[in-house]
């Protein structure tokens, strides 16, 4: 697993930005896939699971993550859910102590967030739709709504696809710069005409220090450019394979 250093560093803290090695999966999803809505067998998913929770030093039924649906939605976790009434969002805060929350990912944005002395913690998954819809402002105030402080939260970007592996179509750009005509400065032209390649990262990041958040810390690290370490949803589109597996990026608070 990897960790960030802005992260590692504060009190009562934990979390990892977990790869795609150290688990029981084979073929596709070899082997720490984490993908509860992925087709690779669900009891070496559970297993999978369970060695991450121990990471983090929860037991597997407090790793928390939710049905990713591409919103800025933002629930609190107060209490452990089943697979079977997860809710519906795409980022998770609590308060709560040995509750591990996290985000899958396979190519977007995995952004961990802490306030270590109010110990209030977050977790969102910043695909672009979520990023242009507002799902890391909204995952910021609903972290201060339990009593965190802007000033002292610290947000970390764990691997993401790069833009020189961010191919896009025409209809993508025209959608960001009419949001905001400033946004073209995350496209350069592809080799195709009319297609661009999108600094999702970049994009990322700008929201996140636009929301007034100055402890920002970004892995650097690509998704699509290592297929030994990573899951890559467009990497695996564009070979034609059925399915992939995916990541989690969780975070914990302890006792």
């Amino acid at each position: 697993m990897l960790q960030a250093t802005s992260l590692a560093t504060l009190a009562r803290i934990r979390h990892a930005f977990f790869t795609r090695s150290g688990g029981v999966s084979q073929g596709l999803y070899a082997s720490l896939n984490g993908g509860v809505g992925s087709n690779d067998a669900p009891e070496k998913v559970a297993e999978n699971r369970t060695r991450m929770a121990a990471a983090l030093g929860v037991t597997p039924d407090r790793l928390l993550t939710a049905y990713q649906i591409h919103s800025p939605d933002v629930v609190v976790a107060d209490e452990p859910w089943t697979h079977e009434n997860r809710p519906r969002a795409d980022a998770i805060v609590t308060r709560i102590p040995q509750l591990a929350i996290g985000v899958s990912t396979a190519d977007c944005g995995p952004l961990l967030f802490a306030d270590g002395k109010a110990g209030v913690i977050g977790a969102a998954h910043a695909g672009w739709r979520g990023a242009l819809t507002g799902v890391i402002e909204a995952t910021i105030a609903a972290m201060e709504r339990l009593g965190a402080g802007h000033s002292r939260i610290v947000a970390v970007l764990g691997p993401t696809i790069r833009q020189p592996n961010y191919e896009v179509g025409p209809e993508f750009v025209e959608r960001f710069v009419a949001a905001d005509s400033g946004n073209a400065r995350f496209f350069v032209p592809a080799q195709r005409d009319g297609h661009a390649m999108f600094d999702l990262t970049g994009y990322i990041a700008e929201r996140v220090r636009g929301a007034g958040i100055a402890q920002f810390e970004d892995l650097g690290l690509c998704t699509y450019a290592e297929p030994e370490r990573f899951f890559s949803y467009r990497r695996t589109t564009q070979r034609g394979e059925p399915d992939y597996g995916r990541h989690v990026n969780a975070i914990a608070l302890t006792d």
